[in-house]
């Protein structure tokens, strides 16, 4: 599943074109990518065609476009969604489920295509709710004369926490939410009440970098160590956005359909069976939630 870098890039990506755009016109080829939209394909439609978009804004994997009428346009990858920038009239991309028809004041005409070979991504419009921290609602480049809109977050995306790169998120909080925690540390970062946008391969990696066992019991650590892993989170999801997020196949890619390449800078998860870069350990994988979790068993020792 798409991690917040992947999601990031994309957000990055279509930014230029959809803020300032009017949604000329909408088309739906796969009702069930609406799922999580509250009416029918004509209220979605409805709801779009003729409103101006102010900005394109993410919190973990969520992506919205805050919208005039005062509600948003919320944008989910689920396991294989892409959001693909086209000129009108391009070849179509297989696969395609909606089609956003875009007329900018500088970019012209554009179309936003909505990809999703497993349709377990959607798209739905939805009402916007204060922030509870009175913070703005997520992270949008287009911070020079935000509105109401930015301190507003998607109904659907109100109960996700923020992300390490949040500048309101709160490593206080979350240094007390671990330590409120019982579970292992791995299972609460995967957890996106307590922290989003962090996934497998990013927590292995992490973990990895910090020398913490995924089982260690997350209210074990000390505040030494919450600061180290949370310094290693930053770092790794950093880095991962320089090189475009991690692509393993043609699922994951940029609005242009091109594909990110940290993939190349793993030291841990899919590692498995090659050794150690830190001392030399053969690198294991051990089953996880119904996925895996790959570390060092010397350097990462559950204690």
């Amino acid at each position: 599943m798409p991690e917040l870098p992947e999601v990031e890039v994309v957000r990055a990506g279509i930014e230029p074109a959809v803020t300032g755009a009017v949604i000329a016109g909408v088309e739906i080829f796969e009702p069930r990518s609406l799922r999580r939209h509250a009416g029918s394909s004509e209220s979605f439609v409805n709801a779009l065609e003729g409103q101006r978009v102010h900005a394109a804004v993410r919190r973990g994997k969520f992506l919205w476009l805050p919208l005039a009428s005062g509600q948003a346009l919320v944008m989910h990858l689920g396991m294989s969604g892409q959001v693909l920038l086209r000129n009108p009239g391009a070849e179509g991309d297989r696969m395609l489920r909606i089609r956003l028809h875009l007329d900018h004041p500088d970019h012209g005409e554009l179309w936003l295509n909505f990809v999703d070979q497993r349709i377990f991504g959607s798209m739905a419009v939805d009402t916007m709710l204060p922030t509870r921290d009175g913070f703005v609602g997520g992270f949008s480049g287009d911070a020079t004369t935000p509105g109401e809109w930015a301190h507003l977050i998607p109904s659907q995306v109100a109960h996700i926490a923020r992300d390490p790169l949040d500048p309101a998120f709160s490593a206080a909080g979350f240094g007390l939410a671990l330590s409120r925690k019982n579970t292992g540390i791995k299972r609460a970062l995967l957890d996106q009440a307590l922290v989003s946008g962090i996934g497998n391969i990013y927590a292995d990696e992490a973990l990895f970098a910090a020398r913490l066992h995924y089982a260690q019991p997350a209210n074990s650590l000390s505040r030494p160590k919450v600061t180290r892993l949370l310094a290693a989170v930053r770092e790794i999801l950093g880095k991962a956005l320089v090189e475009g997020g991690t692509s393993f196949d043609a699922q994951y890619v940029n609005v242009n359909g091109e594909s990110g390449y940290f993939s190349h800078s793993l030291n841990a998860y899919g590692q498995h069976g090659t050794p150690c870069p830190r001392c030399g350990t053969i690198l294991v994988r051990e089953s996880f939630m119904n996925r895996s979790s790959h570390f060092c068993p010397r350097c990462q020792r559950l204690r």
